[in-house]
């Protein structure tokens, strides 16, 4: 019997850890998609049904290419559809000297010029299709935790604006008062105009259906075992002989998928949700904003005010996937919630979930070539800003199998990942790095 060679306890990739996921409460129950049964042939094969995978299908097919989407489980089952929505640059988690220092700075603009796409293009996929997300938040805040933050929040600033072109605004904390952003935990912030906040799994959905639409075969519950020669990809009940092979898996891959040993450290990210908050109770915080926030922890807390006036807070820093783990988690961000809104310690909050991000060795994303084979591709390492970075990287992808270049792609992001050191066991690092962050944290340095 087939067993994915993962890094993480099977927990993590079982229903357990979103039982209690707030997106699936907002969309209708998704159409029931065929499991691949039999031998079938198409010239694209596609493997993960995320934002990665369903944009590079749907860039494919509408380039009139017959394609064949495959997934382990239902499209965006994995972090599309139970992320935090958070439309905004941040997939690389090196800063803007390092990178220019390691690849150039020509390599470097390329980068960046990507990531104000990968903003851009979120919002004309929606125009294009038709889809309504739940849309809010003109660009996102950046607040600082501690009083020994505010003067990076200046100079993050200033280097937003030198690589966008685009002015900040700082507010320092009678600002942030007067904004709808009144909370004990922030002292000052810096609001960005790029990017915005949404409903991900409505968003996914709406992709999938365009997808489906332009004419791509998707098939659920149909993971990849075994890919033999260039390429037959075996699942449980079929297979599907392609001519190209596109992967797509990011935190949920498995190190036997070509190309991908140890080459993606997956990692955990939470979510808690509350129920509706009144009028008075908004009133009571101080906290009427619908800006999206990111602070500046190292293990980041985002959070933001939906359109339902429900409070979505994000949270980073689990180590194990296990029911204890999950719930001694939720209790943290429990306690989060409580610091950061005390006007809302008597809220409830019934929705919590986890899922997987994924991190390179080099901090940054990838989107080239499966190394050691030919007309085949791979994406992934999105460090949490997916919603935005994953479909842009997924086109990228197709692009490349297709034989052209429609957007900005950099020479790094085409390059193999290095494989972690540990290989296998490369989670064994997280508790230590954890540690240190949170002591960071806990100092503002």
């Amino acid at each position: 019997m087939y067993a994915p060679q993962r890094p993480y306890e099977e927990f993590a990739y079982s229903d357990a850890p979103v039982r209690d996921g707030f997106w699936a409460s907002t969309v209708p129950a998704p159409d029931v998609l065929p499991v691949l049964e039999g031998d079938i042939r198409a010239e694209f094969a596609v493997v993960g049904g995320g934002f990665a995978g369903v944009a590079a299908a749907l860039r494919l097919a509408e380039a009139g290419a017959d394609v064949v989407l495959l997934d382990a489980r239902d499209p965006g089952w994995g972090a599309s559809g139970r992320n935090g929505g958070l439309v905004s640059i941040g997939s690389a988690k090196i800063d803007d000297l390092t990178i220019e220092k390691r690849h150039g700075r020509d390599d470097a603009a390329a980068f960046y010029a990507a990531e104000r796409r990968a903003i851009e293009a979120v919002a004309e996929r929606r125009a294009r299709y038709g889809i309504d997300a739940d849309v809010h938040s003109e660009g996102y805040t950046l607040a600082a935790h501690h009083p020994r933050a505010v003067s990076g929040l200046h100079a993050y600033g200033e280097r937003y604006a030198q690589r966008y072109g685009l002015d900040y605004r700082f507010l320092d904390a009678a600002d942030m008062r007067a904004d709808g952003l009144n909370s004990p935990d922030f002292c000052a912030a810096v609001q960005l105009p790029l990017g915005c906040a949404l409903n991900p799994l409505k968003m996914h959905r709406g992709l999938l259906r365009a997808a489906c639409e332009a004419g791509v075969r998707v098939f659920a519950n149909s993971g990849v075992e075994r890919i033999a020669g260039a390429y037959t990809l075996h699942t449980r009940l079929g297979s599907c002989q392609a001519s190209t092979l596109l992967i797509a898996t990011n935190g949920y891959v498995s190190d036997d998928l070509p190309g991908h040993r140890h080459r993606v450290l997956p990692v955990q990210s939470n979510i808690l949700v509350s129920r509706p908050l009144t009028d008075s109770e908004i009133e009571a915080q101080g906290w009427h904003s619908d800006q999206m926030v990111v602070d500046t922890r190292r293990l980041l807390h985002y959070f933001r005010l939906m359109p339902d006036r429900r409070l979505l807070l994000g949270l980073r820093g689990t180590v194990r996937a296990s029911a204890e783990s999950l719930a001694t988690t939720r209790a943290r961000a429990r306690a989060d919630f409580e610091r950061m809104f005390p006007a809302w310690r008597g809220v409830e909050t019934p929705y919590f979930w986890s899922g997987l991000i994924a991190m390179s060795r080099e901090l940054l994303p990838f989107a080239g070539p499966v190394p050691g084979h030919v007309r085949a591709w791979m994406t992934g390492a999105y460090h949490g800003s997916g919603v935005a970075m994953a479909p842009y990287c997924g086109e990228l992808i197709a692009d490349s199998a297709l034989g052209r270049r429609r957007e900005p792609h950099p020479q790094f992001m085409q390059r193999t990942p290095a494989q972690f050191e540990l290989g296998r066991y490369r989670r064994a690092v997280l508790p230590a790095v954890f540690a240190a962050y949170s002591a960071l944290d806990r100092f503002g340095v």
